[in-house]
């Protein structure tokens, strides 16, 4: 643990971190466990604050890890350092998590359930935390490798209920990171009078008043300042570089006094990140360094300790150590720690050595830093993947095999979210003439940057360009990149406009099998009469289901054509898929449309805990949750307020980003006829359906044509019934029959029409949609005058619409049934009510038997958070067992 303070003098001025650390710690004692990211400049006390940390930690098993700028690519690296002393509890977490941990750690082969990592160390904590409480201690945080930052981000979230505390030190500035979610104290400089203090306490030197005067106002507080400019005797001539950089000079100034094999030691020593003793020796040797001089003469500078870790006195000090020396001997010092390095159980960091080791290019290097990429492929760790195949691709001597290097990088490099690092390899990419496969990979790569970046409407040009640039040569690998330039428009949420763009160009193509790019052709030229045969034949194409290679593509046609069924059929296999890979993509998609189908078919309560779940793997893995399934829930829901709020932040967002909002203009549409506003419910639906996105515009008709209806605006409501018809008369399905039915009732005012509704929606899971027809039915009865007739189905549709949660509608069947003389009955209380999403989750859950470890499992919590979230939940519901929650009819789950 490197220090930035003199190693036993006092934390003079830090009373307030100290307090803050010790109450941290005290927390923890009691099992409520929390953490704290200190953040400051280099050298202003960091490293002094976590020891001090581990001093007021008495009882508590210590934890160390660090991060290395040498390896801030290597997945999981950091994570294992923590990890490492605690394995032995490895055996008592659940199969599936300590695999995926053996895999992150390279303990096994395979490829691990990476978002499931967070919640294996997490296991580890909690068993070593049984026996004593434990205090994790993480230094130079800024330079945590990716997988590790996240991990340790997803703990810090997570130890709440238990007796665990965490303490990092992040150097500022730095970029945004994970950590930012964190509870953090910024530390700053030390008073001048503290300042004096610690450089008189600490100094060997006699100090003229003046100079030292100088010195406390040139080291600004920080104390590793006051601690390392003094060894240049306090008279060098000011300068105005900051202070990390001053000290670092003087490092360098300390070490160029050195004898040239202990310098040389000490550039191996800081181009080895783990400090491993059994590597620095070895290596050495190899260079025939007498050890035992070299290591005195290091030592003597205070700036190393060589014990049973190589511990530099600051991170500034290995900076020093490695960036002094010339390349020559930074080459040198990574391949004789290359030779040193077992080739078998750490593959990866040799290859990395030899890397850094290689002037030229090499073939035999750049294959072995390929292996190494595909390693970290498996244990999930993109940033580490980028980073060897982008050395791969300098070290290749071969241009062909150099470009799929670069192209394989790049790739990567937008796996792990960085897409600047990504634009600027692929730019050296475009320049080095590549084929014209490699080339149409280049526009699809830029079309995949330039979709996730708001400012860059570009993206679907750039992947229509790579379909045209290899149609001549292969008509299904283009068509196949058609079909990504406008799935990748969806699922990113800017597909305004794609569709026609891409069937433009597709037209255009050489001759080829019928596809979905037909289908979706004929449709918006010809109409859905024309199309549903083609896309019934592609959802279930020659190839398998559509959904397996093209799923947002297949949700959004099953949706089309008012397809309940297939849609069930499509979230079955998204959630077999993902949970089967460990893919979190694939399941949170499929969870959000789990949450979509069951607000459209009024399961709230499914749709409740579909969302909680979906919200908890976007957090494990850092990722934003999605956000249109909550719309529709809220939308079902009919709580104004708790509805207009999520429509609006979701405008501001989206609006900011370039994504498409239709989603929110139908949740509007259908929240205010919940509500009986009409004009605003017509004026949202006429913007949902403007620019004719698919699902969208058409599941907003109904919405129009009700508006239209009672605003007045009889044009309006028969023109979006006949483009309703159209589409719901061609899938044929009783849903959309259904659907239709009531839409036309209601411009017609033919009671015949609404019996049709009745019928054909009798049936359907869609739950609202046959409610609102036995609404819209009684509410016609009674402006017929036939109050005896409506009773009945203002009565259905309230007993519907509340029991299922629909607020809106069902005060508006309630106020329907008082026009008539008949009170509503009152709805019962339920869970929903009383819980949030996670609680309802976690209930339904252990109602139907599961056990807090299986629950914790599911919602990568710890098994201790669960049983702190059930006391909540039986507070809330006035129970106290597992056995009442299996006996309340609320949470039962459908078999």
């Amino acid at each position: 643990m490197q220090s930035s303070a003199p190693p036993h003098g006092p934390l003079l001025g830090r009373q307030y971190e100290t307090q803050r650390l010790r109450e941290l710690i005290g927390a923890a004692r009691t099992g409520r466990g929390g953490a704290l990211v200190l953040r400051g400049e280099a050298g202003i006390g960091k490293s002094s604050l976590l020891k001090h940390a581990e001093g007021a930690a008495s009882g508590f098993r210590v934890l160390r890890a660090g991060g290395s700028q040498l390896e801030a690519e290597l997945p999981f690296a950091a994570l294992h350092q923590l990890c490492l002393p605690v394995l032995g509890h490895l055996t008592e977490l659940p199969v599936e998590h300590r695999q995926a941990l053996r895999i992150a750690f390279d303990l096994s082969s395979g490829t691990p359930d990476v978002f499931r990592v967070g919640l294996a160390a997490l296991g580890l904590l909690t068993a070593a935390g049984q026996e004593r409480p434990v205090l994790c201690v993480v230094d130079d945080a800024h330079w945590l490798d990716a997988a590790s930052s996240r991990a340790l981000t997803f703990l810090a979230r997570r130890v709440s209920a238990e007796p665990v505390a965490m303490v990092l030190a992040v150097r500022m500035p730095c970029e945004a990171d994970e950590l930012d979610a964190l509870p953090s104290l910024g530390v700053g400089g030390l008073s001048d009078a503290d300042a004096r203090a610690l450089l008189a306490a600490q100094s060997h030197e006699t100090l003229d008043e003046q100079v030292r005067d100088r010195l406390v106002d040139e080291a600004r507080g920080n104390p590793l300042a006051l601690f390392a400019l003094p060894r240049a005797g306090g008279f060098a001539p000011p300068r105005l570089t900051p202070v990390p950089t001053r000290v670092e000079h003087e490092f360098r100034t300390t070490l160029s006094r050195l004898p040239a094999q202990a310098r040389l030691l000490l550039t191996i020593a800081g181009a080895d990140p783990t400090g491993d003793p059994g590597l620095l020796w070895p290596a050495a040797r190899s260079l025939d360094i007498d050890l035992p001089t070299a290591g005195a003469a290091a030592t003597a500078t205070g700036l190393v300790e060589f014990g049973t870790r190589v511990r530099f006195y600051h991170p500034l000090a290995r900076t020093a150590a490695y960036d002094a020396a010339a390349p020559g001997e930074r080459r040198l010092a990574h391949r004789v720690l290359a030779e040193a390095t077992d080739p078998v159980t750490d593959p990866d960091r040799r290859a990395w050595h030899r890397a850094q080791a290689s002037a030229v290019p090499d073939q035999d290097v750049a294959a072995e830093l390929e292996r190494s990429a595909a390693r970290a492929r498996a244990r999930g760790g993109a940033v580490a993947t980028a980073a060897f195949l982008e050395r791969a691709a300098e070290l290749s001597p071969e241009p062909a095999q150099r470009m799929e290097r670069t192209l394989a990088a790049t790739r990567a490099h937008l796996d792990a979210g960085s897409t600047d690092k990504a634009a600027t390899l692929l730019g050296t990419a475009e320049n080095s003439g590549p084929d014209a496969f490699q080339q149409a990979e280049t526009y699809l790569l830029r079309g995949r940057i330039a979709l996730v970046r708001a400012d860059d409407s570009e993206g679907p040009a750039w992947m229509l360009r790579a379909a045209r640039r290899i149609a001549p040569l292969d008509t299904e690998r283009s068509r196949e990149s058609y079909l990504e330039a406008l799935e990748a428009s969806l699922l990113v949420g800017r597909a305004n406009g794609v569709t026609d763009l891409v069937l433009a160009e597709a037209r255009s193509a050489p001759p080829h099998p019928p596809d979905i790019l037909d289908a979706l052709d004929v449709l918006t030229s010809n109409g859905h009469r024309a199309a549903v045969p083609l896309i019934r034949e592609a959802l279930d194409g020659a190839k398998g289901p559509l959904w397996d290679r093209h799923p947002a593509l297949a949700i959004i046609l099953a949706a089309e054509l008012w397809d309940p069924v297939t849609h069930v059929r499509i979230i079955e296999w998204l959630l077999k898929s993902g949970r089967d890979s460990g893919s979190p993509l694939v399941l949170r998609l499929g969870l959000a449309q789990a949450a979509s189908a069951a607000a459209l078919t009024g399961d709230l309560d499914e749709a409740m805990s579909a969302i909680a779940e979906e919200e908890a793997i976007a957090d494990a893995t850092g990722a934003p949750p999605v956000i249109y399934h909550r719309l529709q829930l809220a939308a079902m829901r009919g709580r104004r307020e708790e509805a207009s709020a999520l429509f609006e932040a979701v405008l501001v967002t989206a609006t900011a980003t370039g994504q498409v909002v239709s989603n929110v203009h139908w949740a509007s549409a259908v929240l205010n006829n919940g509500l009986s506003l009409y004009q605003e419910a017509l004026a949202a639906a006429r913007r949902a359906t403007a620019d004719g996105e698919l699902f969208t515009a058409g599941f907003t008709l109904p919405e129009l044509v009700e508006a239209a209806v009672r605003c007045g605006e009889h044009d309006a409501a028969v023109a979006a019934l006949a483009s309703l018809t159209e589409r719901t008369e061609a899938s044929g399905t009783p849903s959309g029959l259904g659907i239709a039915a009531y839409a036309r009732a209601l411009v017609t005012g033919a009671e015949d029409d609404y019996r049709e509704a009745i019928a054909h929606l009798a049936d359907t899971p869609m739950l609202p949609y046959r409610a609102r027809a036995h609404l819209l039915y009684g509410e016609w009865l009674r402006r017929q005058g036939r109050r005896q007739d409506c009773r009945p189905h203002l009565r259905i549709a309230h007993e519907l619409f509340s029991g299922a949660g629909l607020e809106a509608f069902g005060r508006r069947a309630a106020d329907e049934l008082r026009a008539t003389g008949e009170t509503a009955r009152s709805r019962t209380a339920h869970a929903r009510d009383q819980l949030t999403m996670q609680e309802l989750h976690i209930a339904r859950l252990v109602a139907t038997g599961a056990t807090s470890k299986e629950v914790a499992a599911r919602l990568f919590l710890s098994p201790r958070t669960i049983d702190t979230h059930l006391r909540n939940i039986y507070r809330k519901l006035g129970i106290n067992s597992r056995r009442q929650l299996r006996d309340r009819p609320d949470l039962r789950q459908p078999s």
